[in-house]
C-alpha cells in the first residue's frame, strides 16, 4: 500500500502500522519450490555425445538445442553447411518438447488425431514434426526440458536426440 503524501511510516493509524509489521514478519519454516534442473555439465555431455554422432556423416549437417522445462535456450550448436530452416527448427522442436511434456512427434500424432492444426495453439515458436525428444527425470517423471535435432530424416533426428538424453545420466 503506498505511503499517504506528507506522513512517515511511524505516523501511520496503528491499523494500518499492525498490517506493514504482520508482512514484515519472517516466517519460521521456509517452504522452497524444488524444481529439479540439469546441470551445465550434463548439457555439455549431452552436447558432446550428440554431436560426435552426427560429425560421423559431415555432409549431413545438423543443429542441435537443448532447452530447459519452460523452453529457454541452455545450449545450441550446428554443423558447417547447415541451413537456416534446420537451425530454426532445431530450437522449435526442442521448445514444443519441453512445453508441451511430449516428442514433438507424438505431439504432431495428437494434434492430427484430433483434427487440429499448431496454429490452433496460438504459440508461434511449436511445431508439430518429429525430432524433439522430452527430458524427464527417471522415477516421477518431472519434465526437465527437451533436446531437438534438425537437419536429418525425421526419425535420424529423433534417435539423435535420444542419444542426447542418454548422456544427461539422469
Amino acid at each position: 500500500m503506498p505511503w499517504p503524501l506528507g506522513r512517515k511510516a511511524g505516523s501511520l493509524p496503528s491499523t494500518r502500522r499492525r498490517a506493514y509489521n504482520v508482512v514484515n514478519e519472517i516466517p519460521e519454516v521456509i517452504i522452497m519450490y524444488d524444481r529439479p534442473q540439469m546441470g551445465i555439465d550434463q548439457v555439455q555431455a549431452a552436447m558432446d555425445a550428440m554431436l560426435e554422432q552426427a560429425t560421423r556423416q559431415p555432409d549431413k549437417p545438423v543443429a542441435i538445442a537443448i532447452v530447459d522445462e519452460q523452453g529457454n535456450i541452455l545450449s545450441y550448436a550446428h554443423m558447417d553447411g547447415c541451413r537456416t530452416l534446420p537451425r530454426q527448427l532445431a530450437v522449435r522442436k526442442a521448445y514444443t518438447a519441453a512445453v508441451r511434456t511430449v516428442d514433438s512427434g507424438a505431439y504432431a500424432e495428437s494434434l492430427v488425431s484430433g483434427g487440429r492444426v499448431v496454429s490452433e495453439m496460438g504459440d508461434a515458436n511449436l511445431v508439430a514434426v518429429q525430432g524433439g525428444v522430452v527430458i524427464s527425470r527417471p522415477g516421477d517423471g518431472v519434465i526437465m526440458g527437451g533436446i531437438g535435432v534438425s537437419g536429418l530424416s525425421a526419425q535420424e533426428d529423433e534417435d539423435l536426440g535420444r542419444i542426447g538424453v542418454q548422456a544427461l545420466n539422469l
